[in-house]
């Protein structure tokens, strides 16, 4: 075992346990919830990693299986977001918004040469925008659609002024989907102060030295950000279309133009 390993034992177990239990047991008595959720979060996370962990090795042996593990990885990643988002999200929006995002992304780093263009680099960066793709459309998705039903007098005034739908809605909801973007913004704005992210230390154990691990690693915090803005921003007009064809107020304000003509 390498000084920069954890050791696999009886102690790993206690700790990984006593923090799970720990977390819920916090949510819990604050009242918060949440509780069930830490613990079948860590559960699910402890069975995928092992099953990973015994498979990563054949998936990287071979260009197809590296693929196959990608896709495999963007459909939970957008089952996921959907889910996330509430059964009110069109099946289109989370597979197209983070597709949108991180496919573009990857291949411009491929391309450009940025990453070497092996299955051992390929993966894990595809892994890290996929799932930063998934997190921004997650989140954009649920502040859209909560500000759709929570702001609906202010959609109605937007119509009253003469917005057309789609525009009455993008006025409310920019602002909260924007938010979003904020967990990736303060990662970047942080790394090296308050963080050590995942591909700095990863790239240092790997034996290279710290600029390259610093180069590495700004690579993905710059990568994110484009990845999830564009995610975001898909998401978001996605959503308000769809609610602009599908909403009651919507058709009403159709028939309205359609009477006055």
């Amino acid at each position: 075992m390498s000084a920069g390993t954890v050791p696999i034992g009886p102690t790993l177990v206690v700790a990984l346990l006593g923090l799970t239990v720990a977390a819920a047991a916090v949510l819990r008595l604050s009242g918060v919830g949440r509780g069930r959720a830490v613990l079948t979060a860590a559960a699910r996370a402890t069975v995928q990693l092992g099953v990973v962990s015994l498979v990563i090795v054949a998936v990287l042996r071979a260009w197809w299986s590296t693929g196959a593990f990608i896709l495999l990885m963007y459909v939970v990643a957008s089952v996921t977001a959907r889910r996330r988002i509430g059964p009110s999200c069109p099946r289109r929006v989370a597979p197209l918004a983070i597709a949108a995002g991180v496919v573009p992304s990857l291949g411009v780093l491929l391309v450009s040469r940025a990453l070497p263009v092996t299955p051992l680099v390929v993966l894990p960066t595809a892994g890290i925008l996929i799932g930063g793709a998934m997190t921004a459309t997650s989140l954009a998705g649920r502040r859209t659609l909560d500000e759709l039903r929570t702001r609906h007098g202010e959609y109605e005034a937007g119509l009253a002024l003469g917005l057309l739908p789609r525009d009455a809605a993008l006025e409310i909801c920019r602002p909260a989907a924007g938010q979003a973007l904020i967990p990736a913004l303060d990662q970047t704005r942080t790394v090296g102060l308050v963080t050590l992210p995942g591909a700095f230390v990863g790239v240092l154990l790997g034996g290279a030295g710290p600029l390259e691990a610093g180069a590495t690693q700004l690579l993905i915090l710059i990568t994110l950000l484009a990845v999830e803005a564009v995610a975001i921003a898909l998401a978001l007009e996605l959503l308000v279309r769809a609610r602009a064809r599908t909403a009651p107020w919507a058709d009403r304000r159709l028939s309205r133009g359609r009477s006055a003509s």
